[in-house]
């Protein structure tokens, strides 16, 4: 099976136009997904560092993008309305010529919630709102006039076995997770799985999108060979180093024209 690798952009201790200069360089590459992500500080390196929001650096992605797909890892369900969060997704949608996945998750991120006034509450509560507010995505994306022009997949980032999983059985076409371990990624596929037989639903249609935290080249052929149908790397700025892109790309071409023969 031919497999995608996907580059999530952080967007975190650089200036934009260095950023936007890096959406460009990934997708001449030959990326086929570009991402973002929604935080309001950076994750690590200086906790008070440069940062942007997350819809208007994905909609400056679409803009300044013409072929890769692009999203991001994840939305916090806990920021936005969801049905305003739809529309924005539409909308996204049309400025990209139909490439945007609508990438969603529960939350995690403590200071996020803190610093900007929202409740963080537990786990189990963030959960039960994101299956609460994914009806209400889907509901506003079929009232929407014009609706989305591309199939605006919903994926679903995270990997608890007992909610999160069962939601993307309920509701993505795309499931992210990061795994270090081969046979750890093949439990949860297979928890996903059951989730999707006992939802009465075919387990390959979610697709699998994979990041690591470790040496993804040294594991990307295991997890193709698992059934991945995309392997994901992460670049911080200030300078966004693109040697492990260039890697990973001349890997998947290898594999991919493996695969066809």
């Amino acid at each position: 099976m031919p497999i995608r690798v996907g580059v999530q952009v952080q967007p975190q201790h650089a200036d934009f136009a260095v950023m936007r200069r890096t959406w460009q360089a990934v997708e001449e590459l030959g990326a086929d997904t570009i991402y973002t992500w929604d935080h309001f500080y950076p994750l690590y390196g200086e906790p008070d560092g440069k940062h942007f929001e997350g819809v208007v650096s994905l909609a400056a992605l679409a803009a300044s993008t013409e072929r890769a797909r692009v999203g991001a890892l994840v939305f916090c369900n806990s920021y936005r309305n969801p049905q305003l969060l739809a529309d924005v997704h539409r909308t996204i949608d049309h400025l990209s010529g139909g490439r945007v996945i609508f990438g969603i998750g529960a939350g995690w991120f403590e200071r996020d919630y803190d610093e900007y006034g929202y409740e963080f509450g537990t786990a189990p509560d963030r959960l039960r709102a994101l299956g609460r507010d994914l009806p209400l995505m889907k509901q506003r994306l079929n009232q929407l006039n014009p609706p989305p022009i591309g199939p605006m997949p919903f994926l679903i980032g995270g990997s608890g076995e007992k909610v999160t999983l069962k939601l993307v059985a309920q509701h993505a076409q795309m499931w992210h997770a990061f795994a270090d371990d081969l046979d750890a990624y093949r439990h949860k596929a297979e928890v996903l799985a059951e989730h999707c037989r006992r939802e009465g639903r075919d387990p390959a249609t979610v697709e699998h999108v994979i990041g690591t935290f470790g040496d993804t080249l040294a594991l990307a052929d295991g997890l193709a060979e698992a059934g991945v149908a995309e392997i994901t790397v992460g670049l911080s700025g200030p300078d966004y180093d693109l040697g492990k892109v260039r890697e990973l790309l001349q890997w998947r071409d290898r594999h991919n024209a493996t695969e066809s023969k």
